[in-house]
């Protein structure tokens, strides 16, 4: 082995070691510093805009695309944050005072069971109903007291939030003005061909923008539909329900209906057909159709994805990286198929 192979593997040993250091020390900052680079590129046209109007005062321009996002995006955000906290703490203290109690409902569920359903339920080895509700109506109570708990401490990690979003503020500023420049170093760091540069970088932009846009519209869109069904309805909490129905909706084609769902089937359970009907038509043929119509277009025909694949990153996204997760789930697929077609268009150069 020449003095020249050995400084080779060695300086790439180095750099292999260092990245893995500065990645482990920018670990708890991650959510920061990706939301910091998503923003960053739904800004880009914007910021773009701005500097033709300020040509000589880039800093001033990357000002006024920060307060721009501050009005459109994170000033609402924080006011849906402060009026879900409100509305959950009074949702928390109707529970303790049992006005609202989750037991109580789904007991009334298993009493208004057909008899068929519980000779279903006794060939699965359920011959103890009694000891199931009661069981089962204890673990809901628990399982609600428990989410009701999390809300209510939402006012107590205001001050992680506050600092991550400073952070996240602090790093868009210099990705907006120095974007450009940095997008160009790493280009030029990376080993590969121009084209497949081009096409890495390209579907990592797409991605993200289709991703923001479309799962942020259909979530809006089924939470508000949601909520305004729950709020005619007469049910408590209905912005709560919203809300929760708008995170959920993250999840394609499952996601609101597993919030919607069981409240429908409470009210069929329970006698109120009317009720529960509304609502099963209303979440299949308004709230699904948003999921169905809406999503397609504005998620898959972007991202070049089959629908499963976006369905299996967004969910291993969450699971994975909590709610940054269904942006970056889909990304880390896209960018996967995006690899494998560049080695296989490679191989197949190669051969010929």
């Amino acid at each position: 082995m020449n003095q020249s192979t050995l400084r080779h593997q060695f300086f790439l040993f180095l750099l292999i070691a260092v990245t893995l250091g500065f990645g482990w020390i920018m670990l708890p900052f991650y959510a920061a510093i990706f939301w910091a680079l998503v923003l960053a590129i739904l800004c880009a046209p914007l910021q773009t805009s701005l500097l033709k109007i300020l040509p000589r005062h880039r800093n001033l321009a990357v000002l006024a695309s920060l307060l721009l996002v501050l009005v459109a995006v994170l000033l609402p955000l924080l006011l849906i944050g402060a009026s879900l906290l409100q509305e959950g703490t009074s949702f928390y203290a109707k529970m303790r005072s049992g006005q609202i109690d989750f037991g109580v409902y789904f007991q009334q569920i298993m009493a208004a069971l057909p008899s068929w359903m519980l000779k279903l339920l006794s060939r699965f080895g359920v011959d103890d109903l009694t000891t199931l509700k009661s069981t089962l109506s204890t673990a809901a109570s628990h399982a609600s007291q428990l989410i009701a708990s999390k809300l209510l401490n939402l006012g107590q990690i205001t001050a992680q939030f506050m600092i991550s979003l400073g952070i996240m503020l602090y790093l868009l500023f210099f990705f907006l003005r120095d974007g450009v420049a940095l997008a160009a170093k790493i280009t030029l760091a990376l080993p590969l061909e121009n084209a497949d540069k081009q096409q890495l970088f390209a579907k990592f932009a797409t991605v993200i923008r289709a991703t923001i846009k479309g799962n942020l519209s259909v979530a809006a869109t089924q939470g508000a539909l949601g909520g305004l069904m729950f709020w005619f309805l007469g049910i408590q909490g209905a912005l709560l329900w919203a809300v929760l129905m708008a995170v959920m909706s993250l999840l394609p084609a499952i996601g609101a209906g597993l919030i919607w769902g069981p409240v429908a089937l409470y009210y069929l359970a329970t006698g109120a057909l009317w009720q529960g009907i509304s609502m099963i038509l209303f979440g299949v043929l308004v709230i699904g159709l948003v999921d169905n119509i809406l999503r397609p277009i504005l998620v898959g025909k972007d991202t070049q994805m089959p629908d499963y694949v976006v369905l299996l990153s967004t969910l291993g996204g969450l699971a994975v990286f909590g709610l940054s997760g269904f942006v970056i789930g889909p990304v880390i697929a896209a960018m996967f198929i995006a690899s494998w077609e560049i080695f296989a268009n490679d191989q197949e150069a190669g051969g010929k």
